[in-house]
Parts: structure tokens; C-alpha cells; sequence
């Protein structure tokens, strides 16, 4: 059984132990292997904690925990980076999920959390992206009715550009409230990311279908 609340700066240490791992799990034969080799939970939690304690507006950070409080799973969202999709497009910047407990319904459970909190936080529409050819990623995302909608972008890792589609989906509840269409693609406002309260290299592609 698993439950979702809000982050604390408790949680940072476990939150990137789970991002590392979903990184060196997800990433294989997609980001290069040196890069992979040279993350650690250490210099992903000093930087992570230094951005925690000045968070974006209407930024959150949430966490999957089990029955015996330990820390499974994690999200972020707050407002979308680029500048084309108006102030109501909020962005989920990152899921992840401990690799071992992939198939639990966790990733879901987070999905559906953000999506009450994209509502309360007055979003329309949320935006993702995702590594390209992060297949069961894609699956995931598609599966709970995200739409890709032809924008997309490459980031250098090691000299080796990885490319990125994004993922469009309608916050529930709020979706009558969204303009007509999808925004047009801005593949440029988007890169060098936006490093205010989140990391380089966030993205919500870890997740995998069946979480």
C-alpha cells in the first residue's frame, strides 16, 4: 500500500538514491554509459538540497511512500520552462520510481497525485518530455493519456546529443479551461534548461509502463 504526501528536506538524501537508480536503470544504451557512471547520490543531493530550500513558485515536490514510511517514488511539478504555453501550463518535471518496486502501481499513484495538485495549482494543461527512445517511458505516459505533440528538443550528455519529445495532458478538471489546439512547438526556449529549483537533466522519463 502506498501513499503520497509533500517533500521534505528529510527526504532529499532517499529521493535522489531513487533518481540516481532510475537514471542508471532507465538510461542504458540511451545516455552515454560515462555519463551514467559519474552520477552519485552524493553530488545529486548536495545539489538537490541546495535548490529545495528556494523553490520555484508554484513548484512541488511529492514523494510515494510505503506502508512502513520509506521513500519509493517521487514527482515534481510546478510551471512549464518554455515561454509558449501561457501561464495555465504547468510541467511535470520529473517521476521516478525505486527500479525494484517498478510494476507496483506506484508511478500511477504519483500520476494521479500530480494531477490533483496540478489543479489546485490552476493548471490546464500539463507538459512532460521524454528521452526519445525511452520506450516503456513513452507506454507509461501514453497509457495514462498523455499525447505527444510534435515539439521536441536534444540536450548534450558527454558530447552525445539525446533527444527529447514532449507529452501533452489535460490536468482533469481543469481541461475545459485550456485554449483550443496545442501550442505551437518552440524547440529552442527550452535549452540550456532552466536551473531554478530543479536539476540539470530532470525529466519525467524515467517512469516505466505498470508503475
Amino acid at each position: 500500500m502506498f501513499s503520497v504526501r509533500a517533500m521534505t528536506e528529510a527526504d532529499i538524501t532517499a529521493v535522489s538514491a531513487i533518481r540516481v537508480a532510475g537514471w542508471k536503470a532507465a538510461y542504458v544504451g540511451i545516455v552515454p554509459q560515462s555519463y551514467l557512471d559519474d552520477m552519485t547520490v552524493e553530488a545529486d543531493a548536495e545539489q538537490r538540497r541546495l535548490r529545495f530550500v528556494q523553490p520555484r513558485e508554484r513548484m512541488i515536490n511529492l514523494v510515494a511512500v510505503d506502508e512502513h514510511s520509506a521513500v519509493v517514488g517521487w514527482a515534481c511539478l510546478g510551471p512549464y520552462r518554455g515561454t509558449e504555453a501561457g501561464p495555465a501550463a504547468g510541467e511535470l518535471y520529473a517521476l521516478y520510481v525505486q527500479p525494484t518496486l517498478r510494476g507496483a502501481g506506484i508511478g500511477r499513484t504519483l500520476l494521479d497525485a500530480v494531477d490533483a495538485h496540478a489543479a489546485d495549482l490552476d493548471f490546464d494543461t500539463l507538459l512532460l518530455w521524454v528521452l526519445t527512445d525511452n520506450l516503456p517511458a513513452r507506454r507509461f505516459y501514453e497509457q495514462a493519456g498523455c499525447v505527444a505533440d510534435g515539439a521536441g528538443q536534444a540536450d548534450d550528455y558527454d558530447g552525445v546529443a539525446v533527444h527529447e519529445v514532449r507529452y501533452r495532458r489535460m490536468v482533469p478538471g481543469n481541461a475545459d479551461h485550456s485554449a483550443p489546439g496545442g501550442a505551437a512547438p518552440d524547440t529552442g526556449s527550452w535549452a540550456p534548461l532552466n536551473l531554478q529549483g530543479v536539476l540539470r537533466s530532470e525529466r519525467a522519463g524515467a517512469a516505466a509502463d505498470g508503475q
